[in-house]
This record gives C-alpha cells, structure tokens and sequence, in this order.
C-alpha cells in the first residue's frame, strides 16, 4: 500500500524546559498529564501512522499563567525551541508559533518576531486566554495584523472560565464546547469577514459546531434581534462563515461523527491531526484506523491526508 503522505496540522510539541515550568507551577493541560516530549519518538510515531509532516504546536495552557513578563518569556523561548526542530528537519516539521496573549502588545511582538525571522508557518492561538475570546475587542489589534499577513491560525481549546464539572475532565466534553464558543465568536464579532484572508483551523472537527452549525445560525439571528444590535447577520451569512473555517480530525475520525463533518464542511477545509503526544499513540491511531476504514473515495482522501494542508503549507508538500 502507497504511503499517505499525511501532513498533520494538529501535532503538539513539549519543550523539556517549558514541561519542567508547567509542573513546577502544577500545570495539567486541560487535566491531562503534561507529557514527555522528544524527536526521535516522535517521528516514529509518524512513521507508524504515515505521517509525513507535522505542524507543531504548544498545547494549552500556553504560556500566560497571570503575568504578562513571564508568558513573553516563555513564549519566546517555545518559539525558538519549535524553530530548531524544523530547522533541522524542514521536511518532516512546520510550526504554529505561540503567542503571550492576552498580553496583546506582546502578541503582536512575538507574532512578528515568529513569522518574520523564524519562519513560523502560522500561529496557534486558544480558544480563550484566561476568559477572553478571540471575537474580543481587546484583541482586534493582533486580528487585523494576522489578517493583514494572511495568516494561518491554529484555533486550539482550552479550559472553559467557569467552574469544572467533578468527575468530568475539560479534555473529555469541555474542550469541544470551548471551541464551538471561539467560532461562534468569531463570527458574531465580525472578526472572520473584517479579516478574510485570515485562515482559521478548529481543532477536534470543530468541536460541536458542525453537528449544530444549523441551530447556531438561527438562534444567533435571533438573539441578535432580541438585543437590538443595529445590523443583524443573518442566519445564512452566519452559516457561509462558519462554513468558512477548516476542520481538523484529531480524535474525531469515526464512524459516527465523520459523516456530519464530511456534509457540513467545505471538502477543501478538511485536515489530518494526530493530536499526538497528548492523545497516547493507541488513542490516536485508534482514530486514524478509523479514518482509514470510512469509504471515502481516492480524492477525499488524499484531500484529508495531505492536499488540503499543502494548500496552506506548500513547502510541506511531498
């Protein structure tokens, strides 16, 4: 069987020194364990699953843990680190460079320094950044300069600014409420139409938005309505945006909830993802198995294993 040639867009990185900072300061990703992180592993994880490039990224938290100095610090020393992995190996690995948000000062420095000297192949933003989502006023200043360099942005999830559940996890539900939240929000605020040559990739197949993209266009015409903003988006404008963003499969290629992602999403808009090393190797190639065995023809699936994400990464591609 020919290689598939994957180009994994939701793969995660671990700096040795930024894990060693995060259980210093009792740190989990969403509840998950911080995990271990080296090359070698790595690629031989991607062997195992054909993958032939990753983009890497840094998972929740990020680095902004309460003080603006410390998360610029921390994302500048992540930037770096990624940046010597795909130096050394420019053909197996991109990166997403991470930024100190909601420092949006720092973000805005940090995203130029990622993009202009590093070659950061985009940037990974989270959902919220303590509370704050990317629609947020506060941060249309780094919007309109992504949108300006026509950037690609990972949209990854993080714990939602509320109470948890006991017993429930954020990764397990709450991380996929957190991104149908973003998306929401984006479109809402206008950030997507006032910045359309930005490119936003949601992680785990969007989250919940595909299965209730329908009832989301109709009820935010609605609340619109009710709370009397002066133009009101309708609810067709609302789901051509929503239908506007990319969808990656990380833990979301099955049986069940591919069918929706595959009718609600743009064909081109679809992206391979691992979400490899926070997903255990078994977990995750329990979903790639899964995408493997859906009867998608030889287009579709090359599509989602490689021609959607060299469309944003050409110089990833084989």
């Amino acid at each position: 069987m020919t290689s598939p040639a994957r180009i994994d867009t939701h793969h995660h990185i671990v700096p040795p020194l930024y894990r060693d900072w995060l259980l210093s300061q009792g740190e989990t990703a969403g509840g998950l364990p911080v995990p271990t992180w080296d090359v070698d592993t790595d690629l031989a994880f991607m062997d195992s699953q054909g993958i032939q490039a990753a983009v890497l990224s840094v998972s929740t938290p990020g680095t902004h843990l309460g003080d603006d100095t410390e998360a610029r610090t921390w994302a500048r020393k992540v930037n770096d680190y990624a940046a010597e992995i795909v130096k050394d190996r420019p053909g197996r690995y991109g990166f997403f460079a991470t930024l100190p948000l909601p420092d949006v000062d720092g973000a805005l420095e940090e995203a130029a320094y990622a993009l202009d000297q590093l070659g950061a192949d985009g940037i990974i933003l989270l959902a919220n950044h303590r509370g704050t989502y990317l629609g947020d006023p506060s941060f249309e200043p780094l919007m309109a300069e992504l949108g300006r360099r026509g950037t690609t942005v990972f949209v990854h999830p993080a714990e939602l600014p509320g109470p948890l559940v006991p017993g429930v996890p954020p990764f397990a539900a709450d991380f996929l409420l957190d991104t149908t939240r973003a998306a929401m929000n984006l479109v809402l605020s206008g950030t997507t139409t006032r910045h359309p040559d930005t490119t936003f990739i949601l992680s785990h197949g969007g989250g919940f938005l595909p299965y209730a993209a329908h009832r989301i266009s109709l009820t935010l015409e609605g609340y619109q309505q009710i709370t009397g903003v002066e133009s009101v988006m309708h609810r067709e404008t609302i789901l051509a945006e929503l239908r506007r963003f990319y969808f990656d499969t990380a833990l979301t290629a099955n049986p069940d909830t591919l069918p929706t992602l595959l009718t609600f999403a743009d064909p081109t808009r679809i992206t391979f993802g691992s979400d490899f090393p926070y997903a255990t190797p078994e977990i995750s190639a329990y979903f790639t198995h899964q995408l493997d065995a859906y009867p998608l023809d030889n287009h579709q699936r090359t599509a989602i294993d490689h021609r959607n994400a060299e469309a944003l990464f050409p110089r990833l591609a084989r």
